[in-house]
């Protein structure tokens, strides 16, 4: 000990291989470790610089293995776990309105609740650690994370049709704002306002989400111009695309969230990053929905922020960070025939800071970094398929799996060692899942 100095006590030290820390020097630690107390990260730094200064009650060592902040879902429909591989195949339209809207009407908040911990459990063994919700019964996702001690921005999707949860559109934004002040200063749970689109949500309404919003200081996030016929429809509706047709509503500023993003005008994308809102890219939902290809290379030229998300299980049809990093990489290079754009170290950033940025969570996630959260995934680096290692975002962006994620840490508590999840029963949940889903399957067709 330099000086004599006794260590400063702390709960966890987490030592391996690798520490990719994605702050804003972008250092990594080829034999790295980081100090947590309670919630939060005391340091980051050389293993030997960090067990000289640190005595942790806990220490877990990775020799070998890669750790990086944990990965963050922008945005998906978690209790649609119950969906998957319903109705596949299908242009948005067909899918969502003679699909997904009519075996909506049959659930219930416990299927949300259910659906919702089989989604929790599949995002920790997959390296995600925060995730951002759209969905019905809100309360019960936000309870699902809760006990599963997950992050999650979440909120009550609204429409101008009566919901199965609140009824008519007017209790929905009660709901809301009951939702958000209940789990107001909670150290994982946030709540954003949600109008599902602009075909599905009047002017009328959008504007009191808007309001709710300021009020509250809290996100606005809505699914935006995810295809053709959605700006066409809103061109010969209003004579604008939705991006303008926001604006017009003064609803875009950096409160806004616009999930997909994938028709965007030159114009769009400069609205966009003039008023500061983000953009959350689905790359293998559009895909499997034939949407097209979001600008995202030309976005993040103009400024834009974006993150990435998986979107739901029933139009992708797995959470896997790791598989949609993969996909978005390479997407975006054939789409251009340009192998340099979108590089691994920037569809990482994507996958942390940019949907930490998005959800307004910077200060607390994203990076490892003192003072933030000690949201922290572990890489098994002893796998065939990530032998040799050259380039660690190269490694982690084209080569390894959810399934590689080995031990995962939120807010400085492990929720999975080893591959073994402490927090959440898979076995209950994915057994909930299939009995809703023998009621659900002979209803939906």
């Amino acid at each position: 000990m330099r000086g004599g100095s006794v260590p400063q006590p702390v709960d966890i030290i987490i030592r391996g291989g690798l520490v990719v820390t994605l702050n804003d020097s972008g250092e990594v630690y080829p034999a790295g470790a980081i100090a947590i107390k309670g919630d939060a990260i005391v340091a980051v730094g050389e293993a030997g610089d960090i067990t000289r200064r640190f005595a942790a009650r806990t220490e877990l060592s990775y020799p070998g293995d890669i750790i990086l902040p944990g990965l963050i879902n922008a945005h998906t429909h978690a209790a649609m776990t119950c969906f998957r591989g319903l109705a596949d195949d299908l242009p948005l339209e067909i899918w969502l309105n003679e699909h997904m809207f009519p075996a909506e009407r049959q659930i219930s908040r416990e299927l949300v609740y259910w659906g919702t911990s089989l989604a929790i459990a599949e995002m920790i063994l997959s390296g995600t650690t925060t995730f951002c919700d759209m969905y019905l019964f809100a309360d019960a996702v936000a309870q699902a994370a809760k006990e599963a001690g997950m992050r999650a921005v979440v909120g009550e999707v609204l429409y101008d049709f009566p919901s199965t949860n609140y009824g008519p559109p007017e209790n929905g934004l009660k709901f809301t704002e009951e939702l958000i002040r209940t789990w107001h200063d909670d150290p994982l749970i946030q709540v954003a306002v949600q109008p599902h689109t602009i075909y599905t949500c009047s002017p009328d309404l959008l504007t009191r989400c808007g309001d709710l919003a300021e009020r509250y200081d809290t996100r606005l996030i809505i699914h935006l111009a995810e295809t053709r016929r959605e700006v066409t429809d809103c061109q010969e509706r209003f004579g604008v695309t939705p991006v303008q047709h926001l604006l017009d509503l003064e609803l875009l500023n950096t409160r806004l969230v616009a999930d997909h993003g994938v028709v965007l005008s030159t114009q769009d994308r400069e609205l966009l990053a003039e008023h500061g809102a983000s953009v959350v890219h689905c790359p293998e939902s559009n895909m499997k929905l034939a949407s097209g290809v979001a600008p995202v290379v030309e976005l993040l030229g103009q400024g834009v922020n974006v993150a990435l998300g998986t979107d739901g299980c029933a139009s992708n049809n797995n959470l896997d960070m790791f598989q949609e990093m993969d996909t978005a990489a390479k997407l975006h290079k054939v789409h251009h025939l340009d192998p340099t754009v979108l590089p691994a170290p920037e569809v990482l950033r994507l996958a942390t800071r940019g949907g930490a940025q998005a959800l307004n969570l910077l200060h607390r996630t994203g990076s490892l970094e003192p003072g933030k959260q000690a949201d922290i995934i572990v890489i098994d680096g002893d796998q065939p398929h990530l032998t040799p290692l050259y380039n660690v975002y190269s490694q982690l962006v084209y080569a390894a799996t959810g399934a590689d994620v080995r031990t995962v840490l939120i807010a400085g508590q492990v929720v999975m060692q080893d591959r073994r999840l402490l927090t959440l029963d898979a076995a209950e949940a994915m057994a909930q899942v299939r009995e809703f889903a023998r009621q659900i399957k002979p209803l939906a067709h």
